[in-house]
């Protein structure tokens, strides 16, 4: 399995967001603390743990591999997954990998083409639910638009499209970023599972943006049920 991102940038910029710690916080994954850390552990452990470097070639410890090369416009930056099975204790998390692997990588660009060596700030939202959030939200088909979020009018354009997510830049958020995500309802998810992340810039009111994606988002898609260990 490959995900494939090609970034308007050269090669030395792109190999330096993969690598300088401070770079990795403008894109990979979002800003959360827990009982185990927050986003400087994960961080240290995905690609400082037991990783490998040959030339602009970064293999991580559970055997994922990053490849940058140089291509006509900037870099294509290739990640190659590792096979399923290699590690029994997240096997069942692997498609639930790929697809956050293939936010960041997105995530990654966005950094790199849109806002080198900006820190960004982060809003996360995670629920179940059968409506994808782009419906809800009525995000429609064209690749630039206007559209009524959540309480702000804002122009968007189509950062990127998959089989289960939309990227769509923000100007309101300081030239921010929207990742939505939805698996519909299926066997390994019976309850469908939605997600949303939201990267801000500059001197967005973040607290305001917070008190509004969360009412919109708890009201639509509940938290997955935890149960006791």
């Amino acid at each position: 399995m490959k995900i494939v991102v090609t970034v308007a940038a050269p090669v030395e910029a792109v190999w330096d967001a993969l690598r300088n710690k401070e770079k990795i916080r403008h894109w990979h994954g979002w800003e959360y603390e827990g009982p185990q850390g927050g986003l400087e552990e994960e961080i240290d452990l995905i690609y400082f743990t037991e990783t490998t470097e040959d030339g602009t070639t970064l293999t991580l410890g559970h055997g994922d591999r990053f490849e940058v090369e140089p291509v006509e416009g900037g870099s294509r930056v290739t990640l190659t997954r590792a096979p399923r099975g290699a590690d029994p204790e997240w096997e069942a998390y692997y498609d639930d990998v790929t697809e956050g692997w293939i936010t960041f990588l997105h995530q990654l660009r966005f950094a790199v083409e849109r806002h080198p060596g900006d820190p960004r700030r982060t809003l996360f939202y995670s629920g179940t639910g059968a409506v994808s959030p782009i419906e809800d939200l009525r995000i429609p088909a064209e690749d630039a638009f206007d559209l009524d979020l959540i309480g702000e009018r804002v122009k968007c354009e189509v950062w990127y499209r998959s089989d289960h997510q939309l990227g769509l830049t923000v100007d309101a958020w300081g030239n921010g970023l929207l990742v939505l995500s939805h698996i519909p309802p299926g066997d390994l998810k019976p309850d469908g599972a939605t997600m949303a992340i939201l990267s801000v810039y500059g001197d967005t009111d973040q607290d305001a943006l917070e008190a509004r994606w969360r009412a919109w988002w708890t009201e639509r898609y509940p938290e997955e049920l935890k149960l006791p260990e």
